[in-house]
């Protein structure tokens, strides 16, 4: 009785610690009931941390449309509404990424358990398991990387992205987001870079192809791999097929569609103005002061100078002429040189292959183009006027105190004798140019270069007559439009305005200042003088037919590179053809910087109505005899209409035609002959 009694008591306390063990149990149920719960409340109050792709910031062009985004490594992205997609993307991404997306919370449990069966069998991580809405976390807010506490924030990332937003809102930031390859994220990207088309249009065909791609952009792209791609394709329909969205029969006519894929050139042409926007990050980030990382995530809104219409007359201009010619490269800027806005800007053939941007390289010399600085410093200084003579012939020239010589030569050996400055900048006349430059001085030319926006060093050389320091095409532009805006300069720029994500002003430009440099009167002097390039006998003759409207400008040829700088009172344009590795020009491809302006400039200006250069006071207009450059008489057999500062206009008339009598007054201006055109017409009327 005794034992039965001590029996007894032993198991007595063994029942009271099971009912301890069951209380600690529950309590601590409870308080990871509550604990859970007091975790959801915490994430569906919290905010979900700054989105690489939400925020980022964007381009704008002249008339406030966005034109391209920044963000790490240069993404092309568009977002769309879940409308404006076709529906087959839609159902194939479903079917191929995640079947159960509408049913579950954001995991699904059932999938992460067939993966782990299926890892566990395979004894080592073969499949995942990850939903739609783990992968737009993941992309959203994540890196990458394989660790516990990304997992963990993984996690917390997607039951917020469940919490606070609708299944269909969460399907339409994870189409555009998703990695589609070769820079394009999102689904609309996708679409315009592989068909040229809107994600809204895609065929089951199309869809099908790209629902395949995000699951290696690289191994199943069919730019990469046309086989890998359509093994893929096949594999999305026949999951399409048996979550039932499409019959068997549409899976096989899908799959031996034909796709028609954009080509190289058209894919190049679908990005938008970016050099520009490269050279707009440079501006924001390096001359503003504002953080990269503001820019990357900011949201801002940059409002920028750029004329999409011009613009996209560059690129085409560009590429058309070019498209024949494998390697060679093009640059292109132009600038209103009344405001000094940029308004278009090339920086090379193909950004896809090279994001090397050539219009602002300081490595290309200018040749010829570089002469209207030295004709400006010459006219403005009043040693010499458009009816200065030199003899065009083989010269030996002295300089520094006759220790040095010099002895340029003329294009294929061409020499046209005694001629003035109008013929020597139609021609391009190498002896006429020097003869200039050591009658000015190299420094007072070097000088007034610097003033135009001439920030590459020069050479005080007679050569720098012939262009031999290099400069960029983004300075010839700028010193060019001092010629256009009547000896103003008004600095260049491409940001107007930039506002943050909340509308707040950052940055706003001021109203251009411009900066007398010459004489309106030289710099009209010289723009009648360089319009010559265009007419009969100017380098620039082959082109004129194309052009329709006043303009003026000078060529450039070396042995690699080629030019045409010009403008109209609207436009400032400088255009430069050439080999990155130095390779000589063909005489074709020297011939190519030409059509491009006069592409450009009348496409870019279809829609404005012809100006003529205005002019200004002080300039006078007199005839002049051809062969003596001395007031033409009556008796004058070849006699021209020039332009002079006034002042510098010649005073003695001709004496070798005629009885060589001196006439009472100057020829009228109407006695003039010139061609019957409304050009000349116009010319005739405005100079009365």
């Amino acid at each position: 009785m005794q034992r039965l009694i001590r029996s007894g008591g032993k198991k007595k306390p063994k029942r009271r610690g099971l009912g301890l063990w069951l209380k600690w149990l529950g309590a601590l149920g409870l308080i990871g009931l509550c604990a859970a719960g007091a975790l959801l409340l915490y994430l569906f109050q919290a905010d979900l941390p700054l989105a690489n792709s939400d925020k980022n910031s964007v381009l704008l062009d002249a008339q406030g449309k966005e034109i391209a985004v920044f963000s790490d490594g240069q993404r092309n992205r568009k977002s769309v509404a879940l409308s404006e997609i076709s529906p087959w993307l839609v159902q194939a991404t479903l079917a191929t990424e995640d079947r159960q997306f509408y049913d579950h919370f954001g995991f699904d449990l059932k999938g992460m358990a067939r993966a782990a069966f299926v890892n566990l069998k395979g004894m080592g991580k073969l499949q995942g398991a990850s939903t739609l809405t783990q992968q737009l976390a993941r992309n959203l807010y994540l890196s990458h990387e394989r660790t516990w506490s990304r997992k963990l924030r993984e996690a917390m990332y997607t039951t917020q992205l469940e919490m606070k937003y609708s299944k269909d809102d969460i399907l339409r930031m994870y189409l555009n987001e998703i990695y589609y390859g070769h820079g394009a994220y999102g689904i609309e990207a996708a679409s315009q870079l592989y068909f040229g088309k809107p994600a809204k249009e895609l065929t089951l065909a199309e869809s099908a192809l790209l629902a395949g791609v995000p699951k290696g952009p690289t191994y199943y792209s069919p730019f990469n791999h046309m086989k890998n791609a359509k093994d893929r394709q096949k594999t999305v329909l026949s999951v399409m097929v048996e979550t039932g969205a499409i019959t068997q029969r549409e899976a096989d006519k899908a799959y031996a569609e034909l796709l028609t894929f954009r080509t190289r050139e058209e894919r190049a042409m679908a990005s938008q103005a970016p050099y520009f926007r490269d050279y707009v990050r440079s501006v924001v980030v390096g001359e503003l002061g504002i953080d990269e990382s503001l820019l990357e995530h900011g949201g801002l809104r940059i409002y920028s100078t750029l004329d999409m219409t011009a613009q996209q007359a560059a690129e085409t201009a560009v590429a058309s002429e070019l498209a024949g010619s494998p390697e060679l490269e093009g640059a292109l800027v132009s600038i209103d040189p009344r405001t000094g806005e940029i308004k278009a800007l090339v920086g090379g053939r193909n950004y896809t292959e090279s994001q090397y941007n050539h219009a602002f390289a300081t490595t290309r010399q200018p040749g010829s183009s570089f002469k209207p600085i030295m004709y400006l410093s010459a006219l403005a200084s009043g040693k010499l006027t458009s009816a200065s003579k030199f003899s065009s012939e083989p010269t030996l020239f002295h300089y520094d105190d006759n220790r040095k010589t010099y002895s340029p030569r003329n294009f294929g050996d061409k020499y046209l004798g005694d001629i003035d400055m109008r013929q020597a900048i139609a021609a391009s006349d190498n002896i006429y140019a020097v003869n200039t430059i050591l009658t000015v001085g190299a420094e007072q030319v070097i000088e007034l270069g610097r003033k135009m926006g001439i920030t590459s060093p020069l050479q005080a050389v007679p050569s720098l007559a012939l262009g031999t320091s290099p400069v960029s095409p983004f300075e010839m532009t700028t010193a060019f439009a001092v010629i256009s805006n009547q000896g103003r300069s008004v600095k260049p720029f491409a940001v107007q305005k930039i506002t943050d994500s909340e509308g707040h002003v950052l940055y706003e430009a001021s109203a251009p200042k411009a900066e007398k440099i010459v004489e309106p009167a030289a710099a009209y002097v010289l723009t009648r003088l360089m319009e010559s390039v265009f007419e009969t006998g100017g380098t620039g003759n082959r082109v004129s037919a194309e052009i329709k409207r006043p303009v003026a400008g000078k060529t450039g040829t070396t042995s690699t590179d080629a030019w045409l700088v010009g403008f109209t009172p609207e436009l400032s344009t400088a255009v430069w053809v050439g080999y990155d590795k130095g390779k000589t020009l063909g005489t074709a491809e020297s011939r190519k910087a030409a059509p491009i302006f006069a592409k450009f400039t009348e496409k870019a200006l279809e829609k404005v109505p012809p100006k003529i250069f205005p002019m200004p006071d002080d300039v006078v207009s007199v005839y002049i005899d051809a062969a003596t450059g001395k007031l033409a008489t009556p008796d004058c057999p070849s006699k021209k209409l020039e332009v002079f500062v006034r002042g510098t206009e010649p005073a003695e008339f001709c004496s070798e035609h005629g009885g060589g009598e001196e006439p009472a007054k100057p020829l009228p201006v109407q006695k003039k002959e010139e061609s019957r055109s409304w050009w000349s017409d116009l010319k005739r009327w405005w100079m009365e």
